[in-house]
């Protein structure tokens, strides 16, 4: 999976295992474990595509009791983890399982925070603030764009001030992460299209913010190698069982370029459409993407490490200038919109002059605007969604 560079001292905490039916091997995995009860942290929709029940089958093929929580929502709340926490205290788990999108590993995550720590997830906003050994949680991403598979946070929305709170910690990292490619094949085109324009963002935020290091830049450089081209594969063909491990892989190393780097501008101004307008999580990063890359490529480093990532992923050639490299990272990321149908007009169409003031003072306030590299304001911001929107 991808040789890191030398000279660097590191350590993943989440074992990838990987393949076509590698959910097979979920009761072995365990049982390396715990002989315990298993959670599953799931949605509807998720358990009626058959992988639930199959899930179900290998782990009781092995002995291992199972109880499966299934009432994850998309962008979970407090709501939805407090539920999961009430079901969990009643079958007493010893290892979760949180099968489906990011959605459900977040869901299972936050749920690992209370049912080992207490409290409320509101007390683990930040990072490092479970004081308690936590329950070891297998995630098995039936999508390709979170990254929460090779991730210690848990992304929950606090219903009250609509804000999306990242709760980390090194004990709610996945001790395994099952990427099996045909899970990934019941997702509906949307699906594909939000998750996959997400990882897109997640490679190329993670590449330039201020944490980047040796570690974060050889998992983004990889990571967008792959979903750069592994996108339009997957949307074309999707029973493609080769281009959906790449895109798998992709996001996961993606993930593992944000544990060690974090995110940006994109990410920061895409919460605040999802929080006030509903828009999906991946739409919204992927319209704003293409701004904030051409914003941050005014800093000199970030444009040399665009140049590095746009040689490598063969978008230009290697003698290619720095101006071009940038270019051609915004034509391919403009075809890929045109692919997944990104909801534009959506957005023109409810925004405003006080709307826009309101969304830019709410990306300012996103952690993840702390990492650009660079200085963001909240007309920067505004600057942003006007260019976006063409307002």
């Amino acid at each position: 999976m991808g040789l890191l560079p030398d000279n660097i001292d590191y350590q993943s905490t989440t074992r990838l295992v990987s393949g076509e039916n590698s959910l097979n091997q979920l009761g072995d995995l365990v049982i390396d474990i715990t002989r315990g009860k298993v959670l599953i942290v799931t949605d509807a929709g998720i358990k009626s595509s058959g992988h639930v029940e199959r899930a179900v089958e290998v782990l009781k093929a092995k002995g291992i009791d199972v109880a499966v929580f299934d009432q994850v929502k998309e962008n979970p709340t407090t709501r939805e983890v407090d539920a999961c926490v009430e079901f969990a205290r009643t079958v007493h788990p010893e290892l979760i399982v949180g099968l489906g999108g990011g959605s459900s590993m977040d869901t299972a995550k936050g749920c690992n925070f209370i049912y080992t720590n207490g409290g409320c997830m509101q007390d683990y906003w930040g990072v490092g603030k479970a004081s308690k050994e936590m329950l070891p949680l297998i995630a098995i991403p039936t999508t390709a764009g979170t990254g929460s598979e090779c991730q210690s946070f848990a992304l929950i929305v606090d219903p009250a001030s609509h804000r999306k709170m990242a709760c980390g910690d090194s004990k709610a990292a996945p001790t395994i992460s099952i990427l099996d490619p045909a899970l990934t094949v019941t997702q509906p085109y949307h699906v594909s299209a939000a998750t996959g324009i997400d990882a897109v963002a997640h490679a190329l935020e993670s590449a330039v913010t201020k944490k980047r290091n040796k570690v974060s830049a050889h998992y983004s450089t990889e990571a967008f190698k792959r979903v750069i081209h592994g996108l339009s594969k997957v949307l074309e063909f999707p029973e493609n069982l080769e281009a959906r491990a790449e895109m798998q892989i992709g996001a996961a190393y993606a993930g593992r370029a944000i544990e060690n780097s974090m995110l940006g501008a994109a990410h920061a101004s895409a919460n605040p459409l999802t929080a006030r307008l509903g828009i999906t999580h991946g739409f919204a990063v992927g319209m704003m993407l293409p701004s904030v890359v051409r914003f941050n490529s005014v800093d000199e480093a970030s444009k040399k490490i665009y140049h590095h990532l746009a040689v490598e992923s063969k978008l230009v050639n290697k003698d290619s200038d720095q101006e071009a490299a940038v270019n051609a990272i915004l034509k391919q990321l403009k075809i890929l919109l045109e692919k997944v149908a990104a909801p534009y007009e959506a957005v023109k169409s409810q925004l405003n002059a006080n709307l826009m003031k309101s969304l830019a003072e709410d990306s300012q306030k996103e952690w993840t605007a702390t990492f650009n590299p660079r200085e963001m304001t909240s007309d920067h911001f505004a600057d942003l969604y006007r260019h976006t929107f063409n307002m």
